[in-house]
């Protein structure tokens, strides 16, 4: 039988397929929020058509152009929007800003039995967690870690994490992430889809914590 792939062996293809083109790697240092613009002057700069400075300045300004008739969320701008939304308004879950190193957005959906959620903006990432359990209440850490693995797929757009946080305790950690340029309408429909996978992974993987336990946050 054939043993099936592996990430490093596809990257490896994909690094031959370029080297194959003509095309070298170059490293270049910038700040996150230009990872987007970057990754779109990239795909210019590998076009073989492209063989005039005047052609190549073309593209790159339409690419300009397209960027900046697009909205980015930071976090404040999405505090702000969420504020509006009918989450908020008809007191489904409350919201506060939190400034401390990094502005977080801090919401409590009232409609999940009070469940915390943390919204942060990073470059075009967004963000959106809630804790799990303390990693010290799982009663089998090994073979609750290799669970995960096997069935954190039935949980549509989370994953679980295992984060240290600044008291130094580890916790496993639900999150979803999504595009700084996503429509507030799929942000919360990310955060209340998050919510809802927080409640099922606590019955889900009830048989490694303690009985009659209740999401901890």
């Amino acid at each position: 039988m054939k043993k099936p792939k592996t990430s490093a062996d596809y990257q490896r293809e994909y690094r031959k397929r370029l080297r194959d083109q003509g095309l070298v790697k170059k490293e270049v240092w910038i700040h996150p929020n230009h990872a987007r613009i970057l990754s779109q002057y990239e795909q210019v700069f590998r076009n073989p058509l492209i063989t005039s400075g005047k052609t190549c300045n073309t593209q790159l300004k339409e690419i300009e152009v397209s960027m900046n008739k697009k909205n980015t969320w930071t976090t404040h701008s999405l505090f702000e929007a969420l504020l509006e939304t009918e989450m908020v308004s008809s007191n489904q879950a409350s919201i506060k800003l939190e400034e401390s190193t990094k502005a977080t957005i801090h919401m409590v959906l009232h409609s999940m039995g009070d469940l915390p959620v943390y919204v942060t903006v990073a470059g075009e990432q967004i963000l959106a967690e809630s804790l799990l359990w303390p990693q010290d209440m799982v009663n089998d850490v090994v073979a609750f870690n290799d669970e995960v693995l096997v069935t954190h797929k039935i949980f549509p757009l989370s994953t679980i994490s295992l984060d240290t946080l600044p008291t130094g305790e580890r916790y496993y950690t639900m999150f979803g992430a999504l595009s700084a340029f996503s429509s507030l309408f799929d942000v919360v429909f990310e955060i209340e889809l998050l919510a809802d996978n927080v409640i099922k992974a606590a019955d889900a993987y009830s048989k490694f914590l303690p009985s009659q336990m209740m999401v901890e946050v």
